[in-house]
């Protein structure tokens, strides 16, 4: 396979975390690609309570709160666990799921300290846009700030792997980012940055730094309008579809199958996401 550009700083990253004594070493060296945390002194425990803090407030938001302990969830991007500890800890099932292989060996090990180990089974991407999992076998597919970061057909291959694998009447929460004005800048040096990394030797220091993976790693920005056309193409009918959006953000009109899809404010969104919730029929 191919390396796609965008999955360049991942490698990297993981390639460190692998080589990392322990988990507080790669928080501290590589933890920023997963919540922009920075620090010598950071430490796995608090990298896990910034997810436990963030898995209670989209549960509440996307009224998931009341859904059954028995239930199981899959997690597309799971990176080295920051909030799966927290979704085994509250489900009996998490399939965490990343395109490094490196990161989920992390991802069970903080688990097996913060969270459920007995509820976690891994599943590695490698292709980077299909999930190794049975048609209707999970009760929710979750993913945040993760779609962004890859292709945008792998994104978009990720969309109906979500609700290929989710069971009907099962739930998905999916995360993407749009444009903002910032984007007539940032999306032609983020490919001129995607590009560089290529280049043998400085393209390996660049995918290592913050700045330069920051820049480079926003790889694809989604519409609303283009991911529900993909989901009119491949017939995929939802129930109850709702965007939620930043408050301050103004929304066009959009559908799904003739019907107009119901949006609403999300207090804690970035003014560059939105999220996709809905029932698979």
């Amino acid at each position: 396979m191919a390396l796609r550009r965008q999955i360049i700083p991942w490698r990297a990253a993981g390639t460190r975390a692998e080589m990392r004594r322990n988990a507080d070493e790669v928080v501290r060296d590589t933890g920023w690609v997963f919540n922009n945390q920075t620090g010598s002194s950071l430490t796995l425990e608090e990298f896990v309570q910034t997810g436990d803090a963030e898995v209670e407030i989209y549960l509440d938001r996307f009224q998931w709160s009341e859904m059954a302990p028995q239930s199981s969830v899959l997690e597309i991007g799971s990176g080295i666990g920051r909030m799966t500890a927290a979704l085994t800890r509250r489900f009996a099932s998490v399939i965490a799921t990343d395109v490094d292989a490196a990161f989920l060996e992390r991802c069970r090990e903080t688990v097996a300290r913060f969270g459920t180990v007995s509820a976690l089974r891994t599943v590695h991407i490698a292709d980077g846009s299909s999930i190794n999992a049975a048609d209707d076998s999970v009760d929710a597919v979750f993913s945040y700030i993760t779609l962004q970061h890859c292709k945008a057909s792998d994104a978009l291959r990720l969309t109906t792997e979500a609700l290929r694998v989710v069971k009907p009447g099962g739930y998905i929460a999916l995360n993407y980012r749009t444009w903002v004005p910032a984007d007539i800048i940032l999306v032609p040096a983020g490919g001129v940055m995607r590009w560089l990394w290529r280049i043998p030797v400085v393209g390996q220091r660049l995918s290592q730094w913050r700045w330069s993976t920051r820049l480079g790693w926003q790889a694809n920005r989604l519409d609303p309008r283009r991911v529900l056309a993909l989901l009119e193409a491949s017939n995929i009918s939802l129930k109850d579809p709702v965007i939620l959006h930043h408050p301050g953000r103004p929304q066009r009109s959009v559908s799904l199958d003739g019907a107009v899809v119901r949006q609403r404010d999300l207090d804690v969104a970035n003014k560059s996401h939105w999220w996709l919730v809905a029932q698979a029929h």
